[in-house]
Order: C-alpha cells, then sequence, then structure tokens
C-alpha cells in the first residue's frame, strides 16, 4: 500500500530525471576519460540507451539507485538496507560480483 496520496505520487515521480542522473554522469566522466567518445540517448535505437557507440556497435544503459538513494547507504554508514532483504546477493550488489 502506498503511504502517498495519488496526487503526492505524481508530484514526486515527476521530479525523478530520467536523463543526466548522477550515476550517468559518472559513468560518462569515466568512458570519456578513457578515450571512448558516444553518442547520448539515442532514440533510433529501442528504449533509448543512454550511451551509445555506434563504431563498435555497443551501447550502455546506466541504471542508478531509483529515488531511495540506497546504493549510496553502505558507503556512508557501512549497513545495508533493513528493507527488502528478499533481494539476493546484496553484497554483490555493491561489490560489482552480482
Amino acid at each position: 500500500m502506498d503511504k502517498l496520496t495519488k496526487a503526492a505520487r505524481s508530484a514526486l515521480m515527476s521530479r525523478v530525471r530520467s536523463k543526466d542522473s548522477k550515476p550517468e554522469l559518472i559513468v560518462r566522466s569515466i568512458v570519456h576519460r578513457m578515450g571512448f567518445r558516444y553518442r547520448l540517448h539515442s532514440s533510433k535505437l529501442p528504449g533509448s540507451p543512454d550511451l551509445v557507440f555506434p563504431a563498435r556497435r555497443k551501447i550502455v544503459f546506466v541504471h542508478g539507485c531509483f529515488g531511495t538513494d540506497t546504493a549510496a547507504e553502505p558507503a556512508r554508514t557501512g549497513q545495508f538496507p533493513r528493507s527488502h532483504t528478499g533481494i539476493p546477493n546484496w553484497s554483490g550488489v555493491w561489490s560489482g560480483t552480482a
């Protein structure tokens, strides 16, 4: 059950950015420093990928933590989220081994 009213949820969700999120900007900066050049948000491809490497025929989707900022939680507090414990291998999510 949602704690917010339909209008409040709509207002909250309208502020969620689909482009230029912090995780996406970090990935773009790293990839650019590595010397790769890319196109952004190509609407010609299904799903509008975040980064498109036309010469290499590769794409990248950047999925940040949606709205709750739990991805940064272990880094700040050293703890994992108390909710959603049913998701397998939480430790692998942050260590990159999942």
